[in-house]
């Protein structure tokens, strides 16, 4: 005979809706009470049925993620987090990425309406006229590192401004005046921010000194791009550092810069932006901002369970994560990773 829900309740000493709760994912239920449950699940071998389930609570005990890239070590770790906190809770994810238009992203929600209990969106294209013309109001959505966010929907950023005012204030403490932006897509709001925080520190703690943008995409391709248009720059008229908005440019331009013998940072510093894991392993190890990638994806993916399990109580508001200076070879300076 099949062990059905009430077998489990009674083997676990709790009700029938707490064991719902617990193979829902609701924020309701103590962590420990659904770890309990979990197991009893797991070792009566209960297998809900799904499509029952759903019909009956109206949950499908799934998350969508839409994300610009499934691509690189940022997105594997954004990913790690959200999917270590969804499996923690028994929920699952249905993950995909928006490497188009806003007509793309649009077809992503509608793909996914009726088919997740909530959405985390991360998504150059989202703001608030685009939700309000694509998101069903019923389904819980919580952005991450958008323009949107705070406002009526819940968000997570992290704080590209003050991270990238802080690499500039690094740069100009350690006797560089001729400092050059790799900048991310013209669209991209964490892109916006770095280069609004270049700008900001550049003019006040290095009067004078002249900008020098460069246009990038946050791939290693647009950093090998500008790393070799760097190369064929007269030496007097080349900058002596060049901060890139994310961390694949800056390895991109190091690669290029180093094939064409320039020696880093003793002929140009390099800085970029997130820590992803590789970052620390190149040679000469990369100055960065450390940005909590996985634990955005954590944060995120809580706020957006607590939003599910009692609508309504989780305010729209934007919380903010920082972002700290990890100095290490390529600018001539270390200090503990």
């Amino acid at each position: 005979m099949a062990i059905t829900i009430k077998d489990v309740a009674q083997e676990a000493g709790v009700s029938v809706a707490s064991v719902s709760r617990a193979l829902n994912g609701h924020a309701s239920i103590t962590d420990d009470t659904r770890k309990h449950i979990l197991a009893v699940v797991k070792r009566m071998r209960y297998m809900p049925h799904v499509g029952a389930r759903s019909l009956t609570t109206s949950f499908t005990n799934t998350i969508g993620v839409l994300l610009p890239d499934l691509y690189g070590e940022f997105f594997s770790e954004m990913i790690r987090g959200i999917d270590g906190a969804a499996r923690r809770r028994g929920l699952h994810l249905m993950v995909s990425s928006l490497h188009g238009d806003a007509d793309e992203a649009a077809l992503a929600i509608r793909a996914m309406r009726g088919r997740v209990d909530g959405l985390l969106v991360m998504s150059p294209h989202v703001d608030a006229a685009f939700l309000s013309d694509n998101l069903p109001e019923d389904l819980p959505i919580v952005l991450m590192n958008t323009a949107a966010g705070g406002t009526q929907y819940p968000s997570i950023s992290v704080d590209n401004y003050n991270g990238a005012h802080a690499m500039v204030a690094h740069l100009v403490a350690g006797g560089y005046r001729r400092i050059a932006f790799l900048a991310g897509p013209s669209g991209n709001f964490e892109a916006q921010e770095r280069l609004r925080g270049y700008r900001a520190a550049l003019s006040e703690l290095a009067p004078g000194a002249a900008e020098h943008v460069y246009e990038g995409d946050f791939s290693e391709q647009s950093g090998q791009a500008v790393g070799q248009a760097l190369l064929e720059m007269d030496a007097g008229r080349r900058p002596d550092a060049l901060f890139a908005a994310n961390d694949m440019m800056a390895i991109g331009a190091l690669l290029t810069l180093k094939q064409g013998g320039l020696r880093l940072p003793q002929d140009m510093a390099l800085a970029g932006f997130d820590d992803i894991p590789i970052a620390r392993y190149v040679s000469p190890a990369l100055t960065t901002v450390r940005v909590p990638i996985a634990d955005l994806g954590v944060r995120a993916l809580e706020s957006l369970v607590a939003k599910i399990g009692q609508p309504g109580s989780v305010p729209a508001s934007a919380q903010t994560l920082g972002a700290e200076l990890v100095a290490r070879a390529s600018t001539g300076e270390s200090t503990p990773t």
